[in-house]
């Protein structure tokens, strides 16, 4: 079982959510996803697991943001994501994933959610 972390290695808060997972020795897909942006359907994939609006996941501080007006409240979440396949450094980071759970890794401990439950899972495969 492996854990995905959609990844900017430029972001300090990516970083260190990288590292916690490392070291809790969690199997890891790394996905630099402004290197490899991802498609409609994989951000949709990605705010059903995360429970969230498409509005949530923007990062409001990016110079897009406010140049495309996405404050704008009238604007769709199709819309919004149709700007993050366009823009991906408007998809907020890091995201981690695992089976069907995800979490934004703000602050960067908040991934111990998933890794506690990563570590639970294996204990019960391994008790089989």
């Amino acid at each position: 079982m492996k854990a995905k972390i959609y990844h900017n290695p430029r972001c300090s808060k990516s970083r260190q959510t990288l590292e916690i997972l490392k070291k809790n020795n969690i199997d890891i897909e790394v996905i630099e996803y402004l290197k490899f942006p991802l498609d409609k359907n994989q951000i949709s994939d990605l705010l059903k697991k995360l429970n969230i609006s498409a509005r949530e996941l923007l990062r409001r501080g990016e110079e897009i943001y406010r140049k495309e007006n996405l404050s704008n409240k009238d604007f769709a979440d199709e819309f919004l994501i149709d700007a993050m396949v366009k823009n991906p450094i408007l998809i907020e980071r890091p995201i981690v994933t695992f089976n069907n759970r995800a979490i934004i890794g703000r602050p960067p401990e908040k991934v111990l959610e998933i890794i506690w439950s990563l570590k639970l899972i294996i204990r019960r495969v391994s008790e089989k």
